[in-house]
C-alpha cells in the first residue's frame, strides 16, 4: 500500500474529539522538526475550508509575528 503524507497525516486525526485535536496540535508546535510537515498538511485544510476573513486574519497573524 503507498500512503501519501496528507492521506497519512488525515488518517492520523480523523475521528478525533477537538480537545485530542488540539493536544495533537500543541505537542507538534515546537517539537522536532520532523511533525512541520504535518503541520503544514493541518494547516493546508484550514486555509482551504476558511473565509477570505480569516484567512486575512491568519496572515496578519502570521505577519505580525515575522517582524
Amino acid at each position: 500500500m503507498n500512503i501519501n503524507l496528507r492521506q497519512a497525516v488525515i488518517q492520523r486525526v480523523q475521528n478525533k474529539s477537538n480537545e485530542e485535536l488540539q493536544e495533537i496540535i500543541d505537542d507538534s508546535i515546537g517539537g522536532v522538526e520532523q511533525v512541520l510537515p504535518g503541520l503544514g498538511v493541518l494547516f493546508e485544510i484550514i486555509w482551504q475550508h476558511s473565509d477570505e476573513n480569516i484567512q486575512s486574519e491568519l496572515v496578519e497573524t502570521l505577519k505580525g509575528h515575522l517582524q
